[in-house]
């Protein structure tokens, strides 16, 4: 099953704000990052949801993103075959 848009969303949960390292909102005027940083802790699973949606379960939080299998598989083979 492919994603029916080519944009990814992601969401991050946390079992504790302790577990929020850094947030940085940049204001610049130019550049407009966003910086996330944090601990999820030691991996449990990481299983693909519904074929579409890619969780990263771990002892303090979920990671989770709208990616497929196929896709990141896809991405590997291109590559590949960009390497010379």
């Amino acid at each position: 099953m492919e994603s029916p848009s080519k944009e990814r969303f992601f969401s991050i949960e946390l079992t504790s704000k302790a577990n929020l390292k850094n947030v940085t909102l940049a204001n610049s005027g130019v550049h407009e990052n966003v910086l996330i940083e944090g601990n999820l802790g030691l991996l449990k699973h990481a299983i693909f949801i519904d074929g579409v949606v890619l969780e990263v379960a771990c002892d303090a939080g979920i990671f989770r993103i709208n990616l497929t299998q196929d896709e990141i598989k896809q991405k590997e083979k291109q590559e590949k075959e960009a390497i010379p």
